[in-house]
């Protein structure tokens, strides 16, 4: 494997992502001119990015980089049940913890049934359950196991995971203090994803695990926030201004309880690893 051609499989898987997922949003808009209901529309734009997705990551691994998928960590679509429970488990003990123990107020947005149902098909289908099985795809799949195959495993799970870290800065007006956290938090989440990758051997056990954090943290129904969030239906609002507590300004996924649970499902994944082998 050449340096050559991991970089260029890296970008194309990257590149494939964006084009992909801007498509999908203008066909979407594009309904919507029709009066195609908005949920509905965001409904079928989530179809659309991960299926268009797939169909071209694997055009792109098969053609250009004359590798099978079942290579890239993409094989035929299964789930093992301890990450189907680690799926559910972990975002929902991040978000009771704020709920349980830290003092705020549940603040409504206002929005009527057809904006709760355009949030939560957004939120749902396209950020959550769409963006997670595609980003997982990109990163854990095609990158990591391109990275591997041209160094080795420490870098295919360093290297993608950084990567993943500076790119939800890219774009953000966070103060220097936030862009560090945010670095740290997406660093450490993909590596939490890449150790699940790597443990089961396919996307689709770290494509769940990541799809039903972004329906559970940030998909559009019950935000935990230090100020109302208006793209939710109901924001729990923190009385508590702690950075570390809080996030900052990119939320409770930077937090050091959203770390702490990242460090143990990290853990978890690096155990079932030594004991297969």
């Amino acid at each position: 494997m050449s340096t050559k051609k991991v970089i260029r499989g890296s970008l194309g898987a990257i590149v494939t992502l964006m084009i992909v997922q801007a498509f999908a949003q203008f066909a979407a808009s594009l309904l919507v001119l029709i009066n195609v209901p908005a949920g509905i529309c965001n409904i079928l734009a989530g179809v659309i990015y991960v299926g268009l997705s797939y169909i071209l990551l694997k055009l792109l691994a098969e053609k250009l980089l004359a590798i099978k998928t079942e290579e890239l960590g993409m094989p035929r679509f299964s789930m093992k049940a301890v990450w189907i429970a680690a799926a559910i488990l972990l975002p929902a003990v991040v978000k009771a913890i704020y709920l349980v123990l830290f003092s705020g107020e549940y603040v409504s947005s206002g929005m009527n049934n057809s904006q709760i149902f355009e949030t939560l098909s957004a939120g749902i289908v396209f950020t959550g359950i769409a963006a997670g099985f595609v980003e997982e795809m990109v990163f854990r799949g095609i990158i990591l196991h391109l990275i591997k195959a041209r160094w080795n495993m420490t870098a295919a799970v360093l290297v993608p995971s950084v990567l993943f870290g500076c790119l939800h800065i890219i774009g953000m007006d966070f103060s220097i203090v936030s862009c560090l956290m945010v670095l740290i938090a997406g660093t450490m989440v993909g590596i939490m994803f890449s150790m699940i990758a790597i443990e089961s051997g396919s996307v689709w056990n770290s494509g769940i695990v990541h799809a039903m954090w972004n329906v559970i943290i940030i998909g559009g129904g019950l935000a935990v926030s230090q100020s109302p969030d208006k793209y939710s239906v109901m924001t729990y609002v923190l009385q508590s201004k702690s950075f570390v507590l809080t996030g900052g300004e990119f939320g409770i996924e930077a937090s050091i309880v959203s770390l702490s649970g990242y460090i143990v499902v990290t853990l978890v994944a690096i155990c079932m690893v030594k004991k297969k082998r």
